[in-house]
């Protein structure tokens, strides 16, 4: 079994008598005096509005999933693919590049998300609804999959152990997995 290459390591200096850069005669008789100029740039501080923007992107991007699998299930339930296609699963591996299965994951997991958001409004107080104050929700299929097969109510209280689990941030699937194990 052949040997990897070696790696060699470069030195440079961070320290020069002027500014000047070297000249590339210089590089080729010594590397290690290669001289590396890095400019400071100021970043400002966002406004108010560039914090809310970013806020909605962010809450956009991680109910991506969620919107993707409602607007599948649309297109299953109400055949919108018949026009060009014989089957469903034919319709999201030519459209969308994956199979029927990645489909039906993506619709079960925008049911759990669609669960978790109706009974989490069931059990917070009015004025944590616009914010959804404390609640952590999924942010990927991976997250809610092992869940996608119990009652709502079941989905909600493994959710919240597996978020208290994850020390009041969003779980991984790993963890959702463990609570459910657990539970039954």
């Amino acid at each position: 079994m052949a040997k990897p290459p070696r790696k060699r390591n470069k030195a440079t200096s961070a320290t020069s008598s002027d500014d000047t850069p070297p000249d590339d005669q210089d590089l080729e008789e010594n590397p290690a005096t290669a001289t590396i100029t890095v400019s400071a740039v100021e970043v400002p501080e966002l406004t108010e509005e560039e914090q809310r923007d970013r806020l909605h992107l962010e809450r956009r991007v991680e109910r991506a999933f969620f919107e993707a699998g409602k607007a599948l299930a649309e297109l299953r339930d109400r055949r919108l693919y018949r026009s060009t296609h014989k089957t469903f699963e034919d319709y999201c591996r030519e459209r969308f590049g994956h199979s029927r299965q990645k489909s039906n994951y993506l619709i079960a997991a925008a049911d759990v998300y669609e669960n978790l958001t109706t009974i989490c409004c069931q059990n917070l107080p009015p004025e944590d609804l616009t914010t959804n104050g404390s609640q952590i929700l999924p942010t990927s299929v991976g997250q809610v999959r092992s869940i996608t097969k119990l009652e709502p109510q079941e989905q909600w209280e493994v959710w919240q152990q597996a978020v208290e689990l994850a020390d009041g941030k969003v779980p991984t699937g790993r963890i959702v997995k463990d609570v459910v194990q657990r539970i039954m």
